[in-house]
C-alpha cells in the first residue's frame, strides 16, 4: 500500500496519505466543460441561493472518506466562511468501511455536492470535470496548480476531477515534523533506555524487548490490516530496501516490479513472525479497525509500530490531550545491511486525493469560485494560523509566533472543533511551504514556533539527541523521480492489471497475518503458500500497467 499525501489505499503507504492508495480507477469519458451531470436539476443537495449573487446564503453537503470529529455549531473559522462568502457546510465524514459506503453512494448515484477524492468514484462517472470551471472562474487555483497542471489531470482522459489538497508546494519548504513512513518507538521508552539510535530490525525490537521485559502489561508492536490502511503492514519491505514509497511495487532504473513475493518481503514478515513467537506482536494487530488501532495507540500502551505519521496522528493527538506526550513518538529508518534510505519524500503532488464536485451538485461554479477565495493567502492565514491577535502574534519582524497559551489550547480537541476546521481542510486545496511575507504555511512548518512551542520535554528529548526537529531523524529527501509516485498510476476498474493487483491485495491481507502468526517451523510453509498463489495471479499485467504509466509520465511530465 501507500501513503495519501500523502498515501491512502493498497498499492499509500502505504507509504499515509496516506493517506495514505493504488487504487482503482479510470476517469470518466464525458467532456462536458461544465458540470457533466446528465440531470443537474435533480438530485443536488446545496441549499438555494440567490442567482447572480456570490455571497447568497448556500449550504453544500460534503463526504470526506476518513473520519473525523464535527466542528462545533459556532465553530469560528466555518463562521467567518458564511459570514464573508454566504457558503456553509452539512459534513459527513466515514463512519466504517470506505468500500462499503462507496458502493453503497455508486449504486444508488446519491453523491453530495462535494466528495474527497477517490478512483473508484472517478471510474463511476461521479465527478464532473473541474478545468473549464478552473479556467473561467478561478485564477487563483489556476496559479496554484499551475506547475502541476499536466499531473493532476486524470491519466485516462485528461480531465481534472479532483483539485490536490497536498504536494503544491510556493517559496521555502520547511518540515520541522515528519509525517511521512517510519519505525516508530514511544519517547518514554528511548529515554528509558538511554537514548538509542537503532539503525536494523533487530536493533529496533531489541528495545522492545527490553522494555517490554520490564513492562509487561505492554504492547510490544503495533500494526494495521484494515480497509484500505494496510500500508502499516504492506510497505515496511521497500524502505527496508532502500526504496520511496511506490506502493505495492518498488523501482529500480524506471523499471517496476512487485516485491510482495521478493527476500526483501520474506526477511521482515519472518522477523515478525520471530517477534510474534517472543510475545512482542499484538495479536489483535490483523483483526482491529482502525479506530480500535487509533484507540490503543491513545491508551499509551504501544512501544512501537510501523506506520506513516499522519495515519496515526490522531492517537498521538489524545495521547497530547492527556498530558501524554511521553508516550508519543519517535520515527527511525530502519535499513537493510547495504541499503541507502529513502523515507523522506518531496511531497508528490497527491494526485486524485482531496475535493472534487459531484455530478449531483446544483451549483459548481459556486463551489469552485469558493474554493478559489479559500486559496488566497488571505484566507490560508485564517484556515492554517487563526485569527491575528487571537489565535496568533506577530513580531516587530513580521514573523507570526503564538502564545504559550494560544499553544495550549491549539493542542486541546476541545478547542479545536471550535476554533479550525482540521478534518474539512485535510481534503482542501491548501498553501503549504510559504507565504509571500516569509512566514511559514502553518505553526507546525514555522521553525521557531515549531521549536517554542515544543514541551519542555519534547525539547530535552531533541537536546538528547542533538537535534532541533524530527524531521532531522531522517536524511534530507532526495530528487523526486520524474514519474514519483508509481502508486497514483491509475487501473482502470476491471481491466487485468486491476484485477491482479486487488488479488495481490487480498493475498497479502490474508496471508501476512497467517505468515507472522504462525509456529516459526510453519512459516516456510506458510509462506512457500503465499508465493505460490501470488505466482498463479497475472502480476505481469500489473506490473505492465505500472510500467507503461511510468514511461507516460516521463514523456508527458518532463515537458514544462
Amino acid at each position: 500500500m501507500h501513503k495519501t499525501a500523502k498515501r491512502s489505499a493498497k498499492a499509500a503507504a502505504a507509504g499515509v496519505l496516506a493517506l495514505t492508495l493504488a487504487l482503482t480507477g479510470c476517469g470518466s469519458g464525458n467532456n462536458s466543460s461544465n458540470t457533466g451531470s446528465k440531470d443537474n436539476t435533480s438530485g443536488g443537495n446545496a441549499s438555494p441561493a440567490a442567482a447572480g449573487d456570490d455571497n447568497a446564503p448556500v449550504t453544500f453537503s460534503v463526504f470526506m472518506s476518513g473520519p473525523g470529529q464535527q466542528p462545533t455549531p459556532d465553530n469560528k473559522i466555518l463562521k467567518l466562511m458564511k459570514d464573508k462568502t454566504g457558503v456553509s457546510f452539512n459534513m459527513e465524514f466515514l463512519v466504517g468501511d470506505l468500500q462499503q459506503k462507496l458502493g453503497v453512494m455508486i449504486a444508488g448515484g446519491d453523491y453530495p455536492d462535494i466528495m474527497s477524492g477517490d478512483d473508484k468514484l472517478i471510474n463511476a462517472k461521479a465527478y464532473i470535470p473541474l478545468e473549464d470551471l478552473i479556467e473561467k472562474y478561478a485564477p487563483n487555483l489556476k496559479k496554484h496548480y499551475a506547475d502541476v497542471w499536466n499531473q493532476i489531470k486524470d491519466e485516462s482522459d485528461g480531465h481534472i476531477y479532483v483539485l490536490p489538497s497536498y504536494g503544491v508546494y510556493q517559496g521555502k519548504i520547511t518540515e520541522p515534523t515528519y509525517q511521512g513512513p517510519g519505525f516508530w518507538l514511544q519517547k518514554k521508552v528511548l529515554e528509558e533506555m538511554g537514548y538509542p539510535t537503532p539503525k536494523t530490525l533487530d536493533e529496533y525490537f531489541d528495545i522492545i524487548a527490553k522494555y517490554k521485559e520490564k513492562h509487561p502489561d505492554v504492547i510490544g508492536f503495533e500494526s494495521l490490516n484494515f480497509d484500505w490502511r494496510v500500508f502499516p503492514l504492506q510497505n515496511a519491505p521497500e524502505h527496508l530496501s532502500g526504496h520511496p514509497n511506490d506502493g505495492a511495487v518498488v523501482v529500480d532504473n524506471n523499471v517496476a516490479q512487485i516485491f510482495a513475493d521478493k527476500d526483501m518481503a520474506k526477511d521482515y514478515y519472518k522477523k515478525l513472525n520471530e517477534i510474534n513467537a517472543q510475545g512482542l506482536m499484538d495479536k489483535e494487530a490483523f483483526v482491529q479497525n482502525y479506530d480500535q488501532y487509533l484507540a490503543k495507540i491513545a491508551s499509551g500502551k504501544v512501544v512501537g509500530m510501523f506506520d506513516q505519521h499522519w495515519n496515526f496522528q490522531d492517537g498521538e493527538t489524545s495521547l497530547i490531550s492527556q498530558g501524554k506526550i511521553e508516550d508519543t513518538y519517535i520515527g527511525f529508518p530502519l535499513l537493510y545491511p547495504g541499503a541507502e534510505e529513502w523515507y523522506r519524500d518531496r511531497g508528490a503532488v497527491g494526485t486524485n486525493r482531496g475535493f472534487g464536485i459531484s455530478i449531483n451538485a446544483k451549483d459548481p461554479e459556486r463551489i469552485i469560485k469558493f474554493w478559489d477565495q479559500m486559496i488566497t493567502e488571505e484566507w490560508q492565514k485564517t484556515i492554517q494560523w487563526g485569527v491575528k491577535g487571537e489565535d496568533y502574534e506577530v513580531n516587530a519582524d513580521g514573523s507570526f509566533y503564538r502564545t504559550p497559551e494560544q499553544r495550549a489550547n491549539a493542542d486541546k480537541t476541545s478547542w479545536q472543533v471550535a476554533n479550525k476546521i482540521t478534518g474539512m481542510h485535510g481534503y482542501m486545496p491548501k498553501i503549504q511551504g510559504t507565504y509571500s511575507d516569509g512566514n511559514a504555511a502553518d505553526p507546525g512548518t514555522q521553525p521557531q514556533e515549531f521549536f517554542d512551542s515544543l514541551k519542555p520535554y519534547d525539547q530535552k528529548i531533541l537536546k538528547a539527541y542533538n537535534k532541533k526537529s524530527w524531521s532531522e531523524f531522517f536524511k534530507e529527501p532526495k530528487e523526486n523521480y520524474i514519474y514519483f509516485p508509481a502508486y497514483s498510476i491509475v487501473l482502470k476498474d476491471g481491466s487485468p492489471a486491476q484485477l491482479a493487483q486487488s488479488k495481490l491485495n487480498d493475498l497479502q491481507v490474508k496471508f501476512l497475518p497467517k505468515a507472522i502468526m504462525a509456529s516459526p517451523a510453519e512459516f516456510e510453509g506458510v509462506w512457500q503458500d503465499y508465493v505460490d498463489k501470488i505466482h498463479k495471479l497475472d502480476i505481469k499485467a500489473y506490473e505492465d500497467r505500472m510500467n507503461e504509466g511510468i514511461q507516460q509520465r516521463i514523456e508527458k511530465w518532463s515537458v514544462k
